[in-house]
């Protein structure tokens, strides 16, 4: 499999360096799609704070992904929910740090959550 970041030089405005404007996958043999993850624990409860939520969405992200032979590599498409916009930071540093800086086509969206104490929820696609 093959991934190629597709930033136009013209036409469109610049992508930064943790963005990019799409990702051509060539010859993946599966794709696994991930519904909305959220920041609960083992026992569904989530944690107090964003931090702590991020955290788990990324540690569920990964387990998902290694129940599929995958890891956060495969990952070839982001959506963030986010309950509040003054998460928007917070959300784009860890998943800097999950993707150890790789750029995929990632979008954030400011929603009501399902609940209060749900303050981000994250979906992927991943391609092998």
């Amino acid at each position: 499999m093959e991934m190629i970041a597709r930033n136009p030089a013209s036409g469109v405005y610049p992508a930064s360096p943790d963005y990019i404007h799409a990702l051509e996958v060539r010859h993946p043999s599966r794709l696994l799609f991930v519904s909305g993850t959220m920041g609960l624990d083992q026992k569904g409860m989530a944690a107090a704070d964003l931090e702590g939520q991020l955290e788990l969405i990324w540690s569920n992200l990964g387990a998902i992904l290694a129940s599929a032979d995958m890891t956060v590599d495969n990952i070839v498409r982001l959506t963030s929910y986010l309950s509040n916009g003054a998460f928007m930071e917070a959300n784009q540093d860890a998943r800097l740090r999950a993707l150890g800086g790789r750029a995929v086509p990632t979008t954030a969206i400011i929603v009501e959550t399902l609940r209060d104490d749900w303050l981000v929820e994250i979906e992927i696609i991943a391609a092998a």
